[in-house]
């Protein structure tokens, strides 16, 4: 309930069984009366109704009847199946009479099923364990061929590696979900949470593999907003399911932890030698960016010492900071580390991302330029926050720098979970045209970056604001059209 509370959802509750469980574990189980869970779930569908059911712990075969005899009346509503029989702390939920009653009764019901590796290898009634990619490929289809109309599993069990991959089989094509594994112990409840979260984009109208990744991500966040909070003394803590309003700790107040894919839209990156074709400083020009409407500032300087850039910085710092609108530095981390920047960007021939997390700690902003799917899959295995990905267009403003167009940036854009911003050669005369470019339910660019067309102009301020309604209204137009398919 909280999860849907979260991702804008009305949700109602039928308990199954109460539970006595904490951060340590599962210390009884008392289920609830197969007739009293029935009248608990004619009463929320004959009065308000819902658009998609979510089940999680269903323990004995006879409130599984109860349950998929309810929806039998209700053929239209949609249903994710969280075969809940594996705790996230190992304890067994279930017996062998009601897993074979989920088997026979529920999952030809559902819509997608969301079994974490334990639990396919239990539904499947596989001896061996399910260790990688392959494995968890083998077991998806093996349980489409129980009824389902989908089959989602989830690598979250699978231990090390940098990536947290799910793989997701739709009947047609194998999709491997993967999204950058967050290093906590506060785990309790991840699987019902990504559940909770299809069954949220699903009652929204998104197509599956579109509200799959949109629940991936949302647990992703939730994952990183939670990572450093200390609560309970077991093995797996509690998530903060509200990240997005509610602060808990101080962590929680890092620019990292305040970052968006939203505040990517219009991203102003500075040039010194524009600006003083213009008589301005870089200084002057970023806070007439700001007044424009600037969601996030990049400082880059190639041509002043050290010393200078720092007091350069200093002052950009504290504009942005006043605004409210996230500052990263160019390249230079020592910078960004002197003057307390909100992060830094880098190219692939910089620091390598690894080392310069390392440096910067879990705390702060780092985006990374790519080209390539590839590129994109390392960023995130690195621990990349956003990705730039370009020159879209030709440029003028790097040189040497390879176009891969917008092709290349919707493959880059396809591949990975990570938010980006298109950058390269990129104008208000054809900002709409890169962020009307995806296609409805794929993955397109969260904003545009932009030098010249912002800070090569008379009047930074006016320019950014064009540029702000250009992105609004294209990005608005997208929304619109994913609402709709």
């Amino acid at each position: 309930m909280k999860t849907a509370g979260a991702l804008g959802v009305y949700s109602m509750s039928v308990v199954t069984a109460l539970t006595a469980q904490n951060t340590a574990g599962v210390q009884g189980i008392h289920p609830v009366p197969a007739d009293f869970v029935r009248a608990q779930v004619e009463a929320v569908l004959s009065d308000i109704g819902c658009d998609c059911v979510k089940t999680g712990m269903l323990p004995s075969a006879d409130i599984i009847r109860a349950v998929v005899e309810c929806l039998a009346k209700r053929p239209a509503v949609r249903l994710v199946v969280d075969p809940v029989m594996v705790a996230t702390s190992g304890d067994v939920l279930v017996g062998g009479d009601t897993l074979g009653a989920l088997r026979e009764l529920l999952l030809p019901r559902a819509d997608v099923i969301t079994p974490n590796l334990p639990e396919a290898k239990a539904l499947l009634g596989w001896e061996e364990d399910i260790t990688d990619l392959e494995g968890m490929k083998r077991a998806a289809t093996a349980l489409f061929e129980l009824g389902p109309k989908a089959v989602l599993v989830k690598g979250g069990h699978v231990a090390g590696g940098r990536l947290a991959v799910d793989v997701l089989f739709d009947g047609e094509r194998l999709h491997e979900l993967e999204a950058g594994w967050v290093d906590t112990r506060n785990t309790h409840g991840t699987g019902c949470t990504l559940a909770s979260g299809i069954a949220a984009e699903l009652a929204k109208g998104r197509p599956l593999v579109a509200a799959v990744s949109a629940a991936k991500g949302y647990l992703t966040e939730a994952l990183k907003s939670s990572a450093w909070l200390q609560l309970g003394q077991g093995k797996h803590g509690p998530l903060n399911h509200f990240y997005g309003t509610t602060s808990w700790g101080t962590s929680r107040e890092s620019p990292r932890a305040r970052f968006r894919p939203s505040d990517l839209a219009v991203y102003a990156v500075s040039d010194s030698r524009m600006n003083a074709r213009w008589g301005r400083s870089n200084v002057e020009a970023m806070r007439a960016a700001i007044e424009g409407g600037a969601t996030i500032l990049q400082l880059r300087e190639k041509d002043i010492g050290t010393g200078d850039f720092v007091k350069e910085a200093q002052e950009v710092v504290a504009l942005a900071r006043e605004a409210g609108v996230p500052l990263v530095i160019n390249d230079r981390i020592d910078v960004a580390l002197a003057v307390g920047a909100d992060g830094v960007h880098i190219g692939q021939s910089d620091m390598p991302l690894r080392l310069a997390r390392a440096l910067l700690g879990p705390d702060r902003i780092i985006g990374i330029s790519t080209k390539t799917p590839e590129q994109a899959r390392k960023a995130l295995e690195d621990g990349a926050d956003y990705l730039g990905s370009g020159g879209v267009f030709p440029t003028n403003t790097k040189e040497n720098n390879v176009t891969i167009g917008i092709k290349g940036l919707l493959e880059v854009c396809e591949s990975t979970p990570l938010p980006v911003v298109a950058i390269g050669g990129i104008k208000t005369t054809n900002a709409a045209e890169v962020l009307s470019a995806a296609k409805a339910n794929t993955k397109g660019p969260d904003g545009v970056a932009i030098v010249s067309g912002v800070f090569d102009q008379p009047d930074v301020a006016k320019a950014t604001k064009d540029l702000e309604t250009i992105v609004n209204s294209a990005l608005s137009k997208r929304q619109d059209l994913l609402t709709v398919t």
